[in-house]
């Protein structure tokens, strides 16, 4: 077992984890009160967790908060470690290796993304069918074994997506769905690369997700995923996408976010 991975679970042990519950989500900017919304929580910091990322990002905590939301527990990272902090995809790799080594099985993801369809006024809701990787480059470059040869055809879980539109039924929350392309930032998009990525398909541009997506997979982890899109992208509708206008457009996505949270957390197998 990889040295961090190993230290991680004995610090967690530390603290009472002997297990993780199955269901982990990683909140994204605007969505880390939801895990002061835990009863019974318990809450341990990134930096007592070796090899987890401690992140420098506004709205990103880095705290794994493990405690029950709608009557069942779940693990939720409040906070995520980015790519264009230091340069390393792998920055979620201990804490996903983590999760599933004590019991993880799936693994909902939510961030903050640019819109690339006019009719998705900010901030709507978007569940992640596929992803484009045009950041060149992978969390799994220099990893050695079969298993860095990760297939990627269903990387988004059918059922689990099924699973977020009934919980969008049931919270009275639309819900759209569509292709992100993973951009390694932190400079936003420019007009031309958002041209660019409508022409090869994608819905969503955005600076995480996919790279915790392949670690997850790789895992063996069930993965969903949901974008809050806070911004037209650079050029479209007079898109000029800032961090401000970010943190601001999730923050009022937050309620709505949390109320599909918490129902997909009541439906989740």
């Amino acid at each position: 077992m990889d040295q961090d991975i190993g230290g991680a679970i004995v610090a967690l042990r530390k603290h009472g984890f002997d297990s993780l519950p199955p269901l982990g989500i990683v909140l994204g900017s605007g969505l880390g009160p939801l895990a002061d919304e835990a009863a019974g929580a318990v809450a341990v910091a990134y930096v007592e967790l070796p090899g987890f990322p401690v992140p420098s990002v506004e709205g990103h905590a880095g705290r794994l908060v493990v405690g029950a939301i709608e009557g069942r527990r779940v693990a939720l990272f409040q906070g995520r470690g980015h790519y264009y902090e230091r340069g390393d995809p792998n920055a979620m790799r201990v804490a996903i290796d983590t999760f599933q080594s004590l019991g993880g099985k799936s693994l909902l993801l939510t961030n903050a993304a640019g819109g690339l369809r006019t009719e998705w006024r900010p901030p709507s809701l978007v569940a992640i069918t596929d992803h484009i990787n045009f950041s060149g480059t992978n969390p799994l470059i220099g990893h050695a074994g079969a298993d860095r040869f990760v297939p990627l055809t269903r990387a988004y879980d059918p059922s689990l997506i099924e699973t977020l539109h009934r919980a969008a039924r049931a919270s009275n929350v639309e819900l759209h769905e569509g292709v992100y392309m993973w951009f390694c930032g932190p400079s936003f998009e420019t007009p031309a690369e958002i041209r660019a990525a409508r022409t090869l398909g994608a819905d969503l541009v955005g600076m995480s997700t996919v790279p915790e997506v392949i670690l997850a997979r790789r895992a063996g982890l069930r993965v969903a995923a949901v974008s809050v899109v806070t911004n037209y992208a650079a050029g479209l509708e007079g898109g000029d996408p800032s961090h401000d206008e970010t943190q601001e457009y999730a923050r009022l996505a937050a309620d709505r976010f949390k109320r599909l949270l918490r129902a997909f957390i009541r439906e989740a197998p």
